[in-house]
């Protein structure tokens, strides 16, 4: 399944194979690699994990498969929105770690609401519209760092499921929790401001010339 968007690329015309070889890498990475496994011990794992599908493997997608979805500019937005804080919440988080189910709807949910969330960003076909898409990634760039202070700064363990399995990579569950907000707030926000700063010029650079 993760190899299916280079499968896909090989076979049919329109879809991008650079960004589909991409898309089945980072897949590999989130869901074959070692890192997949790393998430149940460490919770920084899990939050880098997040990372390379919203961040890497979604915006791939995108790339590759470039069709505008119907539902995309606003069911992306806060379908992301939405599963980003699901994910975050331990109530949910314990239902998820207790449920193959409810962890695979919810991965297949975040990576699926990421395309929709990516498809609008860089297929928006107005000057106006790719302005606007500037406010969305900036939407999300705040939703992500709030979620990162909330983990860094937090006095207490969110999530007792890693209590007593972190000790073996050095980390105590808090040390490893505040890791996991400082991952989403460095490799998270640099990216998505380099974004946001591209598409603003863009976007004024053809709002200017017509």
């Amino acid at each position: 399944m993760c190899a299916a968007p280079l499968a896909l690329a090989a076979f049919y015309r329109g879809i991008q194979r650079g960004p589909a070889l991409l898309a089945s890498a980072a897949l590999l990475l989130a869901f074959v690699s070692p890192l997949c496994a790393l998430t149940v011990a460490l919770f920084a794992a899990r939050g880098l994990h997040h990372l390379v599908l919203v961040l890497v493997a979604a915006p791939a997608l995108a790339l590759a498969f470039p069709h505008r979805l119907p539902f995309a500019r606003v069911g992306g937005f806060f379908g992301l929105s939405a599963f980003l804080w699901l994910w975050h919440l331990p109530a949910a988080y314990t239902l998820a770690w207790n449920s193959h189910a409810i962890y695979w709807l919810m991965q297949v949910g975040l990576l699926g609401s990421a395309f929709a969330f990516w498809s609008q960003i860089f297929h928006a076909e107005r000057p106006a519209e790719r302005i606007a898409s500037v406010g969305m990634v900036l939407a999300l760039a705040g939703q992500m760092g709030l979620i990162a202070a909330i983990l860094t700064f937090s006095p207490r363990i969110l999530y007792l499921q890693h209590l007593g399995l972190t000790e073996a990579y050095g980390l105590d569950a808090l040390a490893d929790q505040q890791l996991a907000g400082l991952v989403m707030w460095v490799p998270g926000m640099l990216p998505l401001a380099l974004l946001g700063a591209l598409l603003l010029r863009r976007g004024w650079r053809e709002a200017s010339l017509t």
